[in-house]
């Protein structure tokens, strides 16, 4: 048996994403370690097979990069030198080059790297992984796995999971059915305007749902905007681990491309995924639960991956009635659509 060491080292989402792959490396591995940035270590935290966690700031991928300097790079090669692993993959976005990362892994004396990389490694990779099309991204990471001889033990479904138990978040929702609406993202060029989400809260109780707003500690201004004076306001109120039970406990999901729809998505929870067309809905569009993707997806700035909505009133999500919103949460919500949950997770 082996120790592996997994690499993902952006956000949330990502490393949620990269779930299957974990799990199918931790079923033929007797130690898998989780590298993550310090943004995505929380979500490291929830997932399934991860036995350690490692966490370092890459100065190529995090979006406040640290200065790159010798000192830094030196103790965290030590680090991995310390902790001995067999092999590494490399888990990157198709923006993102593995091959830093393949030569810290290498100075740390790790014997075999694996990545999906276009760019000519030279010797820096012994596994130099190829993939075709445009998979979604937790698919696309979990082929990394296979090519290296990690499958998923029978039996597993395949898509997005968290650890069990989670926290008992009943003394946030209260009492009786309620849908999440998930009003930020980490970028403003993929979630609503404050106004148009509150008149979704406002357009959703109407129709008779209690509605929980969600949001991290920063956000608290905006969650307490959208909720109004109706919404249930969880912003800031809860951890990651709180977030996910939340999450669980919905009804449905509303939320844009952002870390808490993959929190949704590995809860087992239908989402209203409102996708900015800013990148590939195809690739990044929560995995492996019911979902409605709205939103205009041939807009201007389709796969421009804008932080900032360069076209004037973010006509691809503002624009989106709230009455679809409504009707395709009143879909999901549908026993069989629910009931999903019960075959993804456990």
């Amino acid at each position: 048996m082996t120790h592996v060491l997994v690499a993902r080292q952006d956000n949330l989402g990502d490393v949620l994403l990269a779930g299957p792959c974990i799990r199918a490396v931790a079923a033929h591995a007797s130690h898998v370690t989780l590298l993550t940035g310090p943004n995505g270590r929380p979500a490291g935290e929830l997932l399934p097979g991860v036995d350690d966690h490692l966490t370092w700031r890459a100065p190529w991928i995090d979006p406040e990069p640290p200065p790159t300097t010798a000192a830094d790079t030196g103790a965290f090669v030590a680090e991995v030198r310390r902790r001995a692993p067999d092999r590494a993959l490399i888990l990157t976005s198709f923006h993102q080059s593995p091959l830093p990362l393949a030569l810290l892994l290498r100075q740390a004396g790790v014997p075999w790297v694996g990545a999906i990389s276009d760019d000519y490694p030279g010797s820096l990779l012994d596994l130099r992984h190829r993939v075709d099309g445009d998979p979604p991204e937790a698919v696309r990471m979990l082929t990394l796995a296979e090519a290296a001889g990690f499958r998923l033990p029978p039996g597993d479904h395949g898509g997005l999971a968290l650890r069990r138990p989670l926290p008992d978040s009943t003394r946030l929702t209260g009492g009786g059915p309620y849908v999440v609406v998930h009003p930020a993202a980490s970028v403003p060029a993929r979630h609503p305007s404050a106004e148009w989400s509150h008149r979704l809260v406002r357009a959703l109780i109407a129709q008779g749902h209690r509605v929980v707003v969600t949001g991290a500690r920063i956000e608290r201004e905006l969650t307490r905007q959208v909720a109004g004076g109706t919404g249930i306001d969880l912003g800031g109120r809860t951890t990651l681990a709180e977030l996910a039970s939340v999450l669980t406990g919905a009804r449905v999901v509303v939320a844009p491309n952002t870390g808490a729809a993959h929190l949704a998505a590995a809860a087992g929870t239908p989402v209203v995924s409102l996708f900015a067309p800013v990148v590939p809905a195809a690739r990044w569009a929560p995995y492996g639960v019911p979902v409605a993707l709205l939103g205009d997806q041939h807009a201007p700035c389709r796969d421009s991956r804008a932080r900032t909505c360069p076209v004037p009133g973010h006509p691809c999500l503002d624009r989106v009635d709230p009455a679809q919103v409504c009707r395709a949460v009143a879909e999901l919500a549908e026993p069989d659509s629910a009931g999903f949950r019960d075959r993804i997770t456990g």
